[in-house]
């Protein structure tokens, strides 16, 4: 076996254990009383409701506040460290993000938990996203623009 097919062997290996681990974590987490679940398989968690009643559209601009972390904890990624909000058209954004965003309004901080189908599937993103990587985002709606 040559080196780049063990490289590709060890690849398909840990996205298949990064799959397992998601759908346990996932399978387990549904049970909490407090954690919602859509047809999607989008799981959710309600934070802060701010009683608006104005949701956005998938055709929308949002600004949120947002806080990303892998099932073990590892924060690839927040707004919230850096202090800066970010905007962005929800068609425009992985699909759990679009969906979860709906049906929040300005105000609303939601929990999202992503099976990697509602996230980036097979690829990777940054340095820590590994294929079939299951996402949790803490998401503050600020804005619909």
């Amino acid at each position: 076996m040559s080196v780049a097919e063990k490289l590709a062997k060890m690849k398909e290996e840990k996205a298949a254990a990064n799959l397992k681990a998601g759908e346990e974590f996932l399978e387990k987490n549904k049970e909490r009383p407090e954690v919602k679940t859509t047809s999607s398989g989008l799981q959710y968690e309600i934070l802060k409701e701010s009683g608006n009643t104005e949701k956005p559209r998938a055709t929308s601009t949002v600004k949120c506040h947002y806080h990303g972390t892998l099932i073990n904890g590892t924060v690839f990624d927040s707004s919230k460290v850096r202090n800066q909000p970010a905007s962005f058209p929800l068609n425009m954004v992985i699909r759990g993000w679009t969906e979860g965003l709906q049906l929040m309004s300005v105000g609303d901080t939601y929990r999202f938990f992503l099976h990697p189908s509602l996230a980036y599937g097979d690829r990777s993103a940054g340095a820590h996203i590994q294929p079939f990587s299951t996402l949790i985002f803490d998401v503050e709606l600020l804005e619909i623009k």
